[in-house]
């Protein structure tokens, strides 16, 4: 697991230089990626409750996920309206995974004796000021939004390679 985990924050690094390098297209991108999002989540919703022969909120959801995504996907103008949306989102985004990583490193302090969980606590830190600055300034965001999530991905990618390498397997 350990090496799975640096291989796929090295991966979330390198695409984070590439959303960097690209960040107007990152952002016109960004809303068909929403768009498959919602489709994966709608058919995988959909078909767990066929099999589990439970139609409850579960399946509704699935069934307007779907539609949602096909939706956006067909009429003119709402992947645009959708890409502004995601602004938002990301911006609250941002602001979470700044807390959750945050948290994560006061429970690396404990579980560690290395200084591993200071990178993570002051990676933490960037995503709240990040995700607040993007909140405040929405325009701005539009116009960097490749270079946040850039930033993101890099700094998540840092994150799970330091926690992966500072904390201890059971097996070692």
């Amino acid at each position: 697991m350990k090496i799975f985990t640096i291989i796929l924050g090295v991966i979330m690094a390198i695409c984070g230089v590439s959303c960097i390098c690209t960040p107007i297209m990152t952002f016109l991108e960004a809303g068909y990626f929403l768009v498959i999002l919602l489709l994966v989540y709608g058919i995988g919703a959909i078909v767990r409750a066929i099999m589990e022969k439970e139609y409850g909120m579960s399946f509704f959801f699935g069934v307007l996920s779907v539609i949602l995504g096909i939706v956006i996907m067909v009429v003119p103008g709402l992947k645009l309206m959708t890409d502004g949306m995601l602004i938002y989102i990301m911006a609250a985004w941002f602001l979470l995974q700044g807390v959750v990583g945050i948290i994560v490193s006061m429970k690396q302090k404990k579980a560690a004796e290395g200084k591993g969980w200071i990178w993570t606590l002051i990676l933490g830190i960037l995503g709240v000021i990040l995700g607040l600055y993007s909140l405040v300034h929405p325009m701005l965001l539009a116009f960097t939004f490749g270079i946040l999530v850039g930033m993101y991905f890099i700094e998540s990618g840092i994150s799970m390679i330091v926690l992966a390498v500072s904390v201890h397997s059971e097996e070692e």
